[in-house]
């Protein structure tokens, strides 16, 4: 009698799922545990959000985030063996360079950003700083400003670049080296986010960040030109002659970053030791009407459709995200 009605039940669940009432998977079971996910500093608003929201859809899941600088968390996965489910990267090259394929199949960009130059009120010339003259607040006497270390964090060796395009765009040779002298030591942090307390307390006048951080945080930015924000794919072919050196893929080499547009990217790691919750976030992440909705309030463009790293990755992307990608790259 029970077996009977174990069947009866199975049977109707199945009917429901097939009416398009739910989903097979959620009909039998929903995921449930942790989901551990590593990501970049600069996603720490957004992913909160998202963290709530997801949490209100799938309550059995429980999201442990813990941001820092996208090659930091990378390194922490490749080097240090934390254990972690899904990874997120400010720059997406950094899953294809140092997760895959050992620690990962596929590559998903899902959001792009630029970089600009934010203060406060309280930073010295903040009332005369413009698109145009901001080199020279830079470079005067009593100014400081920061970055996020190029070895830990996207957005420095982006900083990097950024000013080396401004030496070009505004006709100023030797302007990068310049800037570089005026640069103390002690403002250049992990994270790009750690510089806002600074400006926040007028520690730091100045400080390179992304745009989707200063609009998060209610900073004042100036927003550069185009040419050298790295905020269009359009202009990587400007963008690719800027390069900075950063820590390799093992300890004591070194690498070579050229310059690119801005372009986030995620993955589930191989290695997930729950892979059920690790795709209902992502999936979740990805939607248009979900995660990436809450990007664009946020001040951060989503890519849609998102696109795979390279074309081949399409095809091994597994169903329930396929549907939110299309191909990219070789």
């Amino acid at each position: 009698m029970e077996w009977t009605s174990k069947l009866m039940r199975l049977c109707l669940l199945l009917f429901l799922a097939l009416m398009g009432i739910f989903s097979p998977n959620e009909a039998i079971s929903k995921p449930s545990g942790r989901v551990i996910v590593f990501h970049a500093g600069s996603l720490s608003v957004p992913l909160m959000e998202i963290e709530r929201e997801f949490e209100k859809t799938y309550p059995d899941i429980d999201v442990l985030r813990e941001s820092g600088g996208s090659t930091k968390m990378a390194r922490m996965i490749t080097e240090v063996g934390k254990p972690a489910d899904v990874y997120i990267s400010a720059d997406y090259s950094i899953i294809d360079s140092l997760l895959i394929p050992t620690h990962a199949e596929w590559n998903i960009l899902f959001a792009t950003n630029q970089i600009v130059l934010c203060y406060t009120p309280k930073s010295r010339f903040s009332s005369k700083i413009n698109q145009d003259n901001w080199p020279d607040i830079l470079l005067k006497k009593g100014v400081s400003w920061g970055h996020a270390d190029p070895n830990l964090d996207p957005c420095g060796y982006r900083s990097l670049m950024v000013m080396q395009l401004a030496e070009s765009y505004y006709k100023r040779p030797g302007l990068y080296e310049a800037l570089l002298s005026k640069r103390s030591p002690r403002n250049i942090r992990p994270k790009s986010v750690e510089l806002i307390s600074l400006l926040d307390t007028g520690a730091l006048d100045y400080a390179w960040e992304y745009l989707s951080v200063a609009v998060q945080h209610d900073l004042q930015y100036i927003q550069l030109p185009v040419e050298i924000n790295l905020g269009d794919e359009a202009h990587n072919h400007l963008y690719e002659k800027a390069h900075v050196k950063v820590m390799g893929k093992r300890p004591g080499t070194f690498v070579v970053k050229r310059g690119r547009a801005c372009v986030y990217g995620a993955t589930i790691l191989k290695n997930a030791r729950n892979k059920e919750a690790a795709m209902a976030f992502m999936a979740f992440l990805l939607d248009p009407q979900k995660g990436l909705k809450i990007l664009s309030g946020l001040g951060q463009p989503p890519i849609v459709p998102c696109q795979t790293s390279r074309e081949s990755m399409l095809k091994i992307l597994p169903k329930r995200l396929k549907v939110f990608c299309a191909a990219h790259g070789k």
